[in-house]
């Protein structure tokens, strides 16, 4: 019954993610669903849930479908349609609930199982994918690349960072860098070592030759 409901998850998600190009399409869901059962299964969370959050957690993001953000409208529906019992179904929808950045005023999940796809949705923001998907949502949104003249506001609550009017090359200082101090499991903060030094590689060699040094 599990692989049954998780294989129509799947198929769910592709078709709703299909003409998505700003960085959160069906291959990040999936990026986020493998490695969010890697870290479930070495924490031991509960691998059930951790795989239908994984596969869900954007069904219902506020950037993406803010009508639906609320409630987890999409999410309840499909496991409603698929016979989830309640108490998982809030225990997923819980986890959904806890995994977005939101500034300053983000949240550690209070579950192991929400600890776990936490992680695997910021490393999925972190590393060579994570500056490919920046630079994509950035460009869906009508963001310059970089301006020298808007400086780069790393400290702002949820509302203004939701609010707020930036660059993509900014998005690396208000989000990007951050998350590597905010990963809960010692797998995640292992990776996202090495996914943030990439980063800050690429960002270094990105002004270099924004300002021509050689």
């Amino acid at each position: 019954m599990y692989s049954y409901i998780i294989n129509n998850a799947i198929e769910y998600i592709k078709e709703l993610f299909a003409s998505d190009f700003t960085g959160h399409d069906f291959q990040h869901t999936m990026r986020v669903y493998k490695m969010a059962t890697v870290l479930a299964q070495k924490e031991g969370a509960d691998i059930f849930v951790v795989k239908l959050s994984a596969l869900l957690h954007d069904a219902d993001d506020r950037k993406l479908s803010p009508d639906t953000c609320e409630h987890k409208d999409r999410a309840r529906a499909f496991l409603r349609e698929n016979e989830v019992d309640d108490e998982t179904t809030e225990k997923i929808c819980t986890v959904i609930n806890q995994v977005s950045f939101k500034g300053a005023d983000s949240v550690s999940p209070d579950t192991l199982e929400g600890k776990c796809v936490q992680d695997a949705d910021r490393l999925d923001a972190l590393g060579a994918v994570g500056i490919a998907r920046a630079f994509a949502y950035g460009g869906s949104h009508h963001r310059a690349m970089y301006d020298p003249e808007i400086p780069p506001r790393p400290n702002m609550g949820e509302q203004e960072y939701f609010t707020s009017e930036s660059t993509t090359v900014n998005h690396f200082y208000e989000k990007l860098f951050l998350l590597k101090s905010m990963m809960n499991t010692d797998t995640a903060r292992v990776l996202a070592e090495h996914r943030e030094q990439f980063m800050r590689d690429f960002i270094a060699e990105f002004m270099n030759e924004w300002n021509v040094q050689f």
